[in-house]
């Protein structure tokens, strides 16, 4: 019997897969489609399969689902290249052991499947997909972004109290969304509260409510943010926030499972699951005694840290394409798209506003970027100012070589593409290139001096008359 199946429409991946675990002495066999897998598990079973996720005729989540309804016991691993929260949860939900996305390092992969092998009792149930694209939002290829995914795949069968650490404009309340619509709460309400919003004053009715007279200009009973959410899930961001005195009545709650209105001598039932959200250090807050211990370690059963976006800079292109995409649908107008060279000076700055300043950029891009495509000279001040102290620095002889080398390798892609295209001759690609490149130069440098011409031409070691020319002669907009 063969140990690993692998089922996948490439015949690479098979390939890598088979040699990478005969390396290690597992036998396998492999499958391009899950017909054929199908067929094969009524004569044999595998100890472990692995299988894509998109195949033609037949998902590998329909396989899967197939297989856990006929072979509870068999441990599956899910490949996608596609890197939504969607694919991880859908996985897990359907009885998925791991999920591994693509590309995936080998030895990684062998190490999952080692692991696999090594756990003969794992059993899983099965569900049906939960699929909700009002949280597409959440996305990355990162390592530190699909060990997230897990996470919300894992719990989206119960409703453990989770707290998430994140810098501002990271996504906590995307997170909390996500945990909540994959879960056994999913049709009861979300109710999000911001402590760092609400005025102390307000901020003890807001969550538990008030009875009529409980003070002056409380006319009428009120319901709180916890009788709201009965049944469904309380976020509670920026809890760091929260005065010590409401700490101790939120411990109660959680402890008890009700409450009081301000006001109220009537004690008020609730079942609700709480996510906790701080771009705050708790355990430093703890020790200064600004947070209670004992509600730390109520909330922190499970912790979710999110990385800030310059800890996963290769998800940049993946988030600004949907931004871009969302922000054309918003506004009924052409979706627009980066040049490589913009991907580039994107990916060179350190966004110290996270994923919600990229947002906001490609809002500003959808309505000021003149063409389809998004060249450098569109991108705002802020991304392309080399001031910026949180830009990408290149702070040493190796980063400027492989900067120069990089944007050299690029330019002699795009010439070979243009001479290929222009072999009667009919372009003047010298001067095209040339028109470019200084057009480059100028207007970043200009950029940089905040349109000053005689700062400009002090940098690029040009007379001021020769900044005014180039301006006029390449149409610059200073």
């Amino acid at each position: 019997m063969s140990s690993v199946w692998i089922v996948d429409d490439d015949s690479s991946i098979r390939w890598v897969l088979e040699k990478a675990l005969a390396r290690q002495n597992f036998s396998c066999k492999s499958f391009s489609s899950a017909s054929d897998v199908l067929l094969a598990l009524e004569s044999e079973l595998p100890r472990v399969l692995v299988s894509d996720i998109r195949m033609p005729g037949g998902s590998g989540l329909d396989l899967l689902e197939q297989i856990k309804v006929r072979y509870p016991n068999l441990p599956v691993i899910i490949m996608t290249a596609f890197s939504d929260l969607d694919s991880a949860v859908s996985s897990f939900q359907k009885g998925a052991f791991d999920y591994l996305p693509k590309p995936f390092d080998v030895g990684s992969a062998v190490k999952l499947i080692t692991r696999v092998l090594g756990d003969t009792k794992q059993e899983f149930d099965q569900e049906e997909t939960v699929s909700d694209n009002s949280i597409g939002d959440l996305l990355g290829k990162a390592p530190k972004m699909q060990e997230i995914f897990r996470i919300i795949g894992r719990l989206s069968k119960s409703s453990t109290t989770v707290l998430v650490n994140g810098e501002t404009g990271t996504g906590k309340e995307l997170v909390a969304r996500a945990l909540h619509q994959h879960s056994p709460r999913a049709e009861k309400p979300f109710i999000a509260l911001n402590m760092a919003a609400i005025p102390k004053d307000l901020l003890e009715s807001e969550l538990f409510g008030h009875e009529r007279g409980a003070f002056t200009g409380a006319q009428v009973s009120r319901k709180g943010r916890f009788e709201q959410a009965d049944g469904g899930t309380l976020f509670l961001d920026e809890i760091g926030d929260m005065p010590i005195e409401l700490q101790t009545r939120l411990l109660r709650v959680l402890s008890e499972g009700k409450f009081y209105r301000v006001g109220g001598i009537t004690p008020v039932k609730t079942n609700v699951r709480v996510i906790a959200a701080t771009h705050q250090n708790l355990e430093d807050r703890v020790k200064k005694n600004l947070f209670r211990e004992d509600l730390f370690h109520r909330i922190n059963v499970i912790r979710i840290k999110i990385p800030p976006l310059r800890e996963r800079l290769d998800d940049v292109e993946l988030l600004t394409d949907f931004f871009l995409e969302k922000f054309s649908n918003r506004l009924g107008v052409e979706k627009k798209t980066l040049s490589q060279n913009s991907v580039k000076i994107m990916k060179n700055f350190k966004f110290p506003g996270n994923v919600r300043q990229l947002e906001n950029v490609c809002h500003w891009l959808t309505v000021m970027s003149p063409g389809k495509v998004i060249s450098p000279n569109d991108l705002p001040a802020e991304i392309t100012d080399n001031s910026n102290e949180n830009r990408g620095s290149f702070e040493t002889q190796n980063d400027i070589d492989n900067i120069k080398d990089s944007w050299e390798a690029i330019l002699e892609t795009q010439l070979g593409a243009l001479l290929d295209n222009n072999r009667g001759g009919n372009k003047d690609l010298y001067q095209e290139l040339l028109d470019v490149f200084e057009s480059t130069v100028f207007s970043a440098t200009l950029r940089r001096t905040k349109g000053r011409r005689v700062d400009c031409a002090k940098l690029l070691k040009v007379g001021r008359n020769t900044v005014t020319k180039k301006i006029q002669d390449l149409n610059l907009p200073f």
